[in-house]
């Protein structure tokens, strides 16, 4: 879907022929050059108002199912686009992207609450029954926060954070961008919804693609001190129910956690890869972007994945493998370099 209005409002409207003049792109496809767009969006959320972006042939199929009206594309890819569909058309899909976005959301990295009274709450935030606010926090504008909850000292929630009953939030924690569920512990430091490391190379250096989507966290997880987890950056960032996160985890943006996951610390997870549900994950693992990993995948420590693995598997190394296999690489590069066993 197109970014959320109480986080994200769009500064105005814009027509293909203005978006194309911006990026320096050609106009392809079906040439409607006065039709309006509203916003930018994902490939799989958007409609016929808003603008959305191929940059990886991954998401091919998305491209040729895409509702968007518009689409910013390399020159390759305006025969497969649907039909009715304009395309702004580039060698630098993605670069163009963000200079587009920024024009719709050009204060998308909003300043923080000033500090005020202890706590500081403001007027229009609706707190429930017998929650306990901690000295020092900040509670921005329209944040709901549900019953029972107990929010530690020195706490930042930003403008329309929502979180449910029975959390626990930390001390010197901060949220923003973010839809949290019932009974959600974030422990001391958490950052949830800070900007995703989301930039475009040009010629002038990297360009800024606007962090457009929101961290939603599912019912009963838990996500240990100094973890961090990034907004989306369109899609929106997902934490599944039950899931436990380790202390000094980052969870980049997009990312999709399922159901009841464990991820132990110092683990790092790149954007846009999808975890399925159950999955265990041992400490210092990392795992590229845009990957798949299969329901109850088990993961040991110090892996590096860079391939999507299927359900079920359990991989171990850099790069990650079947454990079996990965076993017997290191017996093997044991026996060349003449190590005895213990």
């Amino acid at each position: 879907m197109s970014p959320d209005p109480r986080f994200f409002p769009a500064s105005g409207t814009f027509t293909v022929a203005e978006l194309a003049d911006l990026v320096g792109a050609t106009i392809g496809g079906f040439l409607a050059k006065d039709r309006v767009y509203t916003d930018v969006a994902p490939l799989d959320d958007a409609d016929a108002t808003t603008v959305s972006f191929l940059d990886n042939k991954a998401y091919l199929d998305q491209y040729r199912d895409t509702k968007a009206g518009c689409c910013i594309v390399e020159p390759k890819f305006v025969p497969e686009a649907p039909e009715g569909m304009t395309c702004l058309v580039t060698d630098a899909p993605y670069l163009a992207y963000a200079r587009i976005a920024g024009v719709f959301h050009p204060g998308s990295e909003d300043t923080y609450c000033p500090v005020g009274s202890d706590p500081a709450i403001h007027p229009s935030a609706c707190i429930g029954s017998r929650s306990v606010i901690g000295a020092g926090t900040i509670i921005g504008p329209n944040v709901q926060i549900g019953s029972d909850c107990r929010i530690g000292p020195n706490a930042y929630l930003g403008d329309a954070v929502r979180v449910g009953d029975r959390c626990m939030i930390g001390p010197s924690s901060s949220v923003r961008f973010a839809n949290i569920g019932n009974d959600v512990s974030l422990f001391a430091g958490v950052r949830v919804g800070e900007p995703g490391f989301g930039f475009a190379a040009s010629p002038n250096g990297a360009v800024t693609v606007p962090q457009l989507g929101r961290v939603l966290i599912d019912d009963c997880v838990e996500v240990g001190a100094n973890s961090t987890v990034d907004r989306g950056a369109g899609p929106d960032t997902v934490i599944g129910a039950g899931t436990r996160i380790d202390n000094l985890v980052q969870i980049g943006h997009n990312v999709r956690l399922g159901k009841g996951c464990i991820i132990v610390a110092q683990t790092g997870i790149a954007g846009s890869s999808k975890i399925g549900n159950g999955v265990q994950i041992g400490g210092q693992v990392g795992i590229s972007g845009h990957l798949n990993i299969g329901d109850g995948v088990r993961i040991a420590a110090q892996s590096g994945v860079i391939r999507d693995v299927e359900a079920g598997l359990t991989i171990g190394g850099t790069p990650a493998v079947p454990l079996r296999n990965h076993f017997r690489r290191v017996t093997a590069l044991a026996r060349l370099a003449g190590e005895k066993g213990r």
